[in-house]
């Protein structure tokens, strides 16, 4: 791929996530020049990149037999400043230790990671700082009824089940009462000791029959009474200092009235950013794992909304598609997405989040349209034109 060029003929910098490309568009930004290790390796991300390479999958995620030496290979006569990391990582906190050894880590260290992550102790801080949070449970409660099952280190709400519905197995799981309450999320800039807070945003899910809390978009701002937005941002400001995280955050939180609980915490830059990317986001995550946070609040004008669209059949390879400007994460052409798969993100901005959320919602059943009037031989036979010879496959 050619070499890309910015503005201030930037710094490369490595960037590994489940999906990249948020990120990647984040460093174009900022003026870095990104090279980007994701699952996807989709279209945008190749255009916002100076370099790309697909590794890993979602169904079994990185390792450090095929990331380190992809990472290596990015890396290569660039002299990167560092890597940035995005979802990939909680569940499996080690690799970051080796990536760390190799490169400057833009992001908390592995032990953050596993305290963030650690659902007993983030409990436990809770309940010191006096910050509502649900009953957990490693053990199987005996009334699976009214309690959740959740993967340690899991993101996206993809993880989460009814208890209910869990089957034994050896996965790292733990059990958590259900709270009432709308999703809400604080975005965060931490340096170790102090936290800023960006702002706040509300999410929604997206059910399959197998994930019914599987991530389905979010909205900015979430438009919570001011007494209420202050309270969630002392909750996460307290725990920010209590785990030692640094760089860009979020905290999950229920919110109903003028209750809520602490559900989860989100500890690298996350879903959000499509919804404050009208920020320079990506610096001041930089900076701030260098211990600097901003002078003055940052500002992020209007409202924004994005919201995953799911392929709603399989699609054995997808053809040259005319993507609308508002689309992001588009798969490349010849790639396979099966039933119930990410297909890309939608994104819409306004004067309100009640009118941009309804605009993500026009859009994406618009796209799915659109998908779906190409009719399942045309994607078939126009995608095979475009196959790739390494098998894409979303």
């Amino acid at each position: 791929m050619s070499e890309l060029k910015t503005p201030n003929g930037g710094a490369a910098v490595l960037i590994a996530a489940a999906s990249g490309r948020a990120l990647a568009a984040a460093a174009r930004r900022a003026g870095y020049l990104p090279l980007v290790a994701d699952f996807f390796d989709d279209a945008d991300t190749r255009s916002l990149s100076a370099a790309t390479c697909r590794v890993g999958d979602p169904d079994a995620g990185f390792d450090a037999k095929t990331l380190i030496p992809a990472l290596e290979r990015l890396a290569e006569g660039r002299a990167p400043v560092g890597l940035v990391y995005a979802s990939g990582f909680e569940d499996r906190v080690e690799l970051l230790d080796e990536i760390a050894r190799r490169w400057t880590l833009f992001g908390n260290k592995a032990d953050s990671v596993r305290r963030a992550k650690n659902p007993v102790l983030i409990a436990e801080l809770c309940r010191a700082l006096r910050i509502p949070h649900p009953e957990i449970s490693l053990a199987p409660p005996p009334n699976a009824e009214g309690w959740l099952v959740k993967s340690v280190g899991g993101a996206g709400g993809s993880h989460v089940a009814l208890a209910s519905a869990w089957r034994a197995s050896d996965e790292n799981i733990y059990f958590q009462r259900v709270a009432p309450g709308e999703p809400v999320s604080i975005l965060c800039l931490c340096e170790g000791r102090e936290t800023l807070a960006l702002g706040s945003s509300r999410q929604w899910p997206a059910p399959s029959p197998d994930e019914p809390f599987r991530f389905g978009g979010c909205v900015r701002p979430a438009g919570l009474a001011a007494d209420v937005e202050r309270r969630l941002i002392e909750a996460a400001n307290s725990l920010a200092a209590a785990v030692g995280l640094v760089g860009l955050n979020s905290f999950d939180f229920l919110v109903a009235g003028a209750a809520f609980v602490l559900i989860e915490i989100n500890p690298r830059p996350g879903a959000t950013l499509d919804i404050f990317e009208n920020g320079p986001l990506f610096a001041a995550h930089v900076d701030a794992c260098r211990g600097i946070l901003p002078p003055a609040p940052l500002e992020f004008p209007s409202a924004a909304a994005a919201q995953i669209a799911y392929a709603r059949r399989e699609i054995a390879a997808m053809p040259a598609f005319d993507w609308p400007a508002w689309t992001a994460d588009r798969p490349r052409a010849g790639s396979a997405l099966r039933l119930y798969d990410p297909l890309c993100t939608i994104k819409a901005c306004a004067a309100d989040p009640e009118r941009a959320r309804a605009l993500v919602t026009e859009r994406t059943a618009c796209l799915l349209d659109r998908i779906d009037q190409l009719g399942e031989r045309d994607i078939e036979r126009d995608g095979a034109e475009h196959q790739h010879a390494d098998g894409t496959s979303r």
